[in-house]
C-alpha cells in the first residue's frame, strides 16, 4: 500500500473546521485510509528528560498568555523547534526585537517543517514552549510586545 500523503494545508483545514464547530476531534476516511485530528488531548508518552522551564509570567499581570494581545499561537498540531537544526542558534530569544515576517520557530507536522512567522513587530518577552515540545492548535508559544 503506498504511503498516505496528506499535506499540512489539509490538516489546517480540519483544525479550522474543528475550531469553527467546537469539535474536539474529527476523522476523515478515504477507502481504507483515514486521518484523525484531535485537540485538547493530553499526551501520554513524553520524553524522560525534563523540559526547559518556560519564562515566568509577571506575577502582577492579569493577562494570561492565552488571551494576551501579543500571543503567537500554534496554527497546527505538531512539534515545536526553536532553531532550524540541532546546534544552530535559536530563531528568537527573550529580549530580541522581531519584525513582521521574521521566523520565530518551526512546527513539524506530518514530516513537514512549517516556519512560524512573527505576526507583528516588537520584542519577544516570553517563550512558552521548549525545543522539541509537542504543541496543540491554538496553544500560545511566544509573546511579542
Amino acid at each position: 500500500m503506498p504511503p498516505f500523503d496528506i499535506d499540512a494545508k489539509t490538516i489546517r483545514k480540519l483544525a479550522d473546521l474543528m475550531a469553527e464547530t467546537g469539535l474536539t476531534e474529527i476523522e476523515v476516511a478515504e477507502g481504507e485510509r483515514s486521518i484523525r485530528v484531535s485537540r485538547g488531548a493530553v499526551a501520554t508518552v513524553q520524553a524522560a528528560a525534563p523540559a526547559a522551564p518556560a519564562a515566568p509570567a509577571p506575577a502582577a499581570s492579569a493577562v494570561s498568555p492565552a488571551n494576551h494581545p501579543g500571543a503567537v499561537t500554534s496554527p497546527m498540531v505538531g512539534t515545536a523547534y526553536l532553531q532550524g537544526e540541532p546546534g544552530a542558534p535559536p530563531f528568537a530569544n527573550i529580549g530580541d526585537m522581531v519584525r513582521v515576517g521574521d521566523t520565530l520557530l518551526i512546527i513539524e507536522a506530518m514530516k513537514v517543517m512549517n516556519p512560524i512567522k512573527a505576526p507583528r513587530a516588537g520584542v519577544v518577552t516570553q517563550i512558552l514552549v521548549a525545543d522539541g515540545q509537542p504543541v496543540e492548535y491554538g496553544e500560545p508559544m511566544m509573546i511579542i510586545e
